[in-house]
């Protein structure tokens, strides 16, 4: 709404124009980014809005590996490099990017190697990437960022769909303390 109200559209060939950008205040700029990151947040389970990600484990591993993998957790990633033209002109939402994706990163890493279920060890590896990416985001890589998307989602989609097949094979098991060998 605050691009509407001083641009007057949401349209990317629009907006990311010299023009546009130049009408915008470094206070605009600053406030649109920042809640443009809220959305990639909640989107992109960084914290404080991770937990919804290793709650959605609960349906079948191909489904989890379609959303985990590829799909939705990626879409805030991929709103801000495709917004990077207004990303760029705030320093300080790229530092609040950074610290976020970073703290973010550390603490699903640390969270993943204390659970035993085989799926919520994935989904927080997952949310631990997902930091990685936004930490490249908020230090300006943002082909780094987008590169590690298309990684992520081939290594991931490949191990939920190998914890799937470990999982049948252990007629329905997801403990990994039960899982030996």
């Amino acid at each position: 709404f605050w691009l509407i109200a001083k641009l007057g559209s949401v349209n990317f060939d629009e907006i990311f124009t010299a023009a546009s950008l130049a009408k915008l205040s470094s206070t605009d700029i600053t406030g649109i980014t920042l809640l443009l990151f809220v959305g990639a947040t909640g989107k992109s389970a960084q914290i404080p809005l991770y937990t919804w990600l290793p709650d959605a484990m609960a349906g079948p591993t191909p489904v989890s590996a379609l959303i985990h993998a590829a799909t939705m957790v990626t879409a805030g990633i991929y709103m801000i490099a495709r917004s990077n033209a207004l990303f760029s002109l705030s320093e300080f939402t790229q530092t609040v990017i950074t610290i976020i994706g970073l703290a973010t990163a550390l603490l699903a890493a640390s969270i993943a190697i204390q659970q035993n279920d085989i799926k919520k060890v994935l989904a927080y590896s997952t949310v631990s990437q997902l930091g990685f990416m936004f930490l490249a985001l908020g230090t300006g890589n943002y082909v780094a960022a987008i590169f590690h998307v298309l990684t992520h989602a081939f290594f991931k989609a490949l191990m939920f769909l190998g914890s799937g097949s470990v999982i049948h094979a252990m007629s329905g098991e997801q403990d990994i303390r039960n899982m030996g060998g």
